[in-house]
């Protein structure tokens, strides 16, 4: 009985043992984060301590503010200062609150510095503006160049050194040295030490200029083919104007081997643009050849319809809240081919149905159609309006300096593919697509087969007006929105459709991309309005052997 006690009596003073051991646990645990909670409170105490020494009337005090800030790891720290660099870091005169500020029409529109809470528009003498002297520009220069260099984010690096490139400053020399030795994206570190070649090849030390000068030559950007062809230029009598030969002979040799590369890039940045504007002609050219190739029918308000795609757009942009604008165009494409595809039919139905057959008269009445709709246009707002590009379509790809890749040129490329395929589905492989081929080969035989060709018509006209919506959202990202913008493309389209062949969707690709890769590689060399010309002739030349272009079909207007 007693061991029994015994055993009983250990258990419970081993219980007792560790519920004390966990209560000290705890405590400890608990005494750690009041610790971690109490740290962060003093850091962010001394982080707002030395943001609000900023504003010190001494610029002494403001210069050792700005060395103590740069240490503290606050991805704040950078903002503001590249704020104050700008000139545009203020305080608040009725508390002394640091603020950033952005001049608009009512007077300052003030941002704290710390918390980034949105202090709305004040008069501009309710804040003052913090004064910086040269000392103490110079040496935000060189600190917010050591923290954009050596920010974790690749992108603020990466325009950090762009930046450099555009202006080198001999006083940034030691910060780009230490920054590409710690550097691991290698097309920073080029970037950075075209940079460092930049300012070394102004050097005193002939040994430095000429490694200088073989960096510069494995660079195409801009900034360092000036100074290599600086360095390369001669006098009348045909000798160099640089004083050390080695140095003029040695940069004229890497000047040759860039521009080939360049030659190389320039080419293939006019194509990459001519496949952009030929997918911009594709959009607009889709709608026209069903209404004008298939249909025969001569829409000169074809413009319009992208004219309200575009302005359907720039509405959804108005309805939508500010943080919803990078999905508005997912809501504006199927709105844009709603609207301007209702549009369409009842254009239809009005006025086209009673003119079929009779082409010059469609041409005069759409023409019609198109300055009604122009008018309205400029009824409402006679300037251009502003349709904003979503954030994941306003940037560009740029591989070097001496090409560069829009982003939202590259959606539209493949936009106008995706919607080539769709409609070519659509008529191969719908009851609708069957029904159009049918009316527009033999309207007699397909109405004996119980086709409502009325509707048929109506519906195919609002599919090319639709689809011209749809071209307008996509025009709305890289030009102006006005009452105009259709006008600038209807010449255009129709010369797509004639050339590619009338009524050929295969035509119609080929034509758009054809015309508009043949516009961009002629346009370096004798410019736009020669360029153009020159198309227009070739087309007409064209046609005059080959009547029918490129992939024709056999359309309503050419029937047996």
């Amino acid at each position: 009985m007693k061991i029994y006690i015994k055993i009983t009596a250990f258990f419970f003073y081993l219980i007792l043992a560790m519920n004390a051991v966990a209560q000290t646990g705890d405590a400890i645990s608990t005494s750690g984060d009041s610790e971690s909670v109490a740290d962060a409170s003093e850091k962010e105490t001394d982080f707002t301590a030395l943001v609000q020494e900023l504003n010190s009337k001494s610029f002494s005090k403001k210069a050792v503010a700005i060395d103590l800030l740069t240490e503290v790891k606050d991805p704040r720290v950078l903002p503001i200062l590249q704020t104050m660099q700008a000139g545009d870091l203020y305080y608040r005169k009725s508390d002394k609150v640091i603020v950033k500020a952005k001049k608009v029409d009512e007077g300052l529109h003030l941002t704290d510095a710390i918390s980034g809470e949105d202090l709305g528009v004040v008069g501009k003498r309710e804040a003052k503006k913090i004064t910086i002297n040269n000392t103490l520009r110079r040496q935000l220069r060189e600190k917010v160049a050591v923290l954009e260099l050596t920010a974790d984010e690749k992108n603020i690096r990466l325009n950090a050194a762009r930046n450099l490139i555009k202006s080198p400053d001999p006083e940034l020399l030691a910060v780009l040295e230490n920054a590409v030795s710690t550097e691991s994206n290698q097309g920073i570190k080029h970037l950075i030490n075209v940079s460092i070649a930049l300012i070394e090849v102004e050097s005193e030390d002939q040994s430095l200029r000429l490694k200088a000068v073989e960096k510069l030559g494995t660079a195409v950007e801009p900034e360092a083919v000036v100074v290599l062809r600086k360095l390369t230029e001669k006098n009348e009598d045909g000798s160099f104007k640089e004083a050390n030969l080695k140095v003029a002979e040695l940069a004229e040799e890497k000047l040759k081997n860039i521009e080939t590369k360049l030659f190389f890039y320039q080419g293939t940045e006019n194509l990459f643009f001519g496949l952009s504007l030929g997918s911009v002609f594709l959009l607009a050219a889709i709608g026209l050849a069903i209404t004008f190739g298939v249909m025969g029918v001569i829409n000169m308000a074809h413009g319009e319809m992208i004219m309200i795609g575009a302005y359907t757009t720039f509405f959804i942009q108005q309805l939508l809240p500010k943080d919803l604008v990078d999905i508005s165009l997912a809501i504006a494409i199927p709105a844009a081919f709603i609207v301007s595809g209702l549009v369409g039919v009842l254009i239809e139905r009005l006025i086209i149905r009673h003119l079929y057959g009779r082409p010059l008269d469609t041409l005069l009445a759409t023409f019609g159609v198109g300055l009604i709709l122009q008018q309205a246009a400029r009824t409402y707002n006679s300037n251009n309006v502003p349709v904003i590009t979503p954030s994941w379509m306003s940037d560009a790809w740029a591989p070097n300096g001496a090409i560069s890749f829009n982003f939202n040129r590259m959606y539209i490329i493949i936009f106008s593919i995706v919607v080539l395929l769709s409609l070519t589905l659509l008529l191969k492989k719908t009851l609708f697509g069957l029904q159009m081929r049918a009316v527009t080969q033999n309207r007699a035989m397909a109405s004996s087969m119980g086709i409502r060709q009325n509707w048929v018509d109506a519906l195919t006209f609002g599919l090319g007006s639709g689809i011209a919506g749809i071209a307008g959202v996509a025009l709305s990202q890289i030009t102006n929105v006005g009452p105009n913008l259709g006008s600038a493309y209807i010449i255009d389209s129709f010369m797509v459709v004639v050339f590619g062949g009338v009524g050929s969707l295969v035509g119609t690709f080929s034509g758009a991309i054809g015309l508009g890769v043949i516009n961009k590689m002629l346009e370096p060399s004798v410019g736009a309005v020669i360029g153009k010309i020159i198309v227009l002739i070739f087309i007409i030349l064209f046609i005059q052997w080959r009547p029918r272009g490129l992939f024709a079909l056999k359309g309503r207007f050419v029937e047996d």
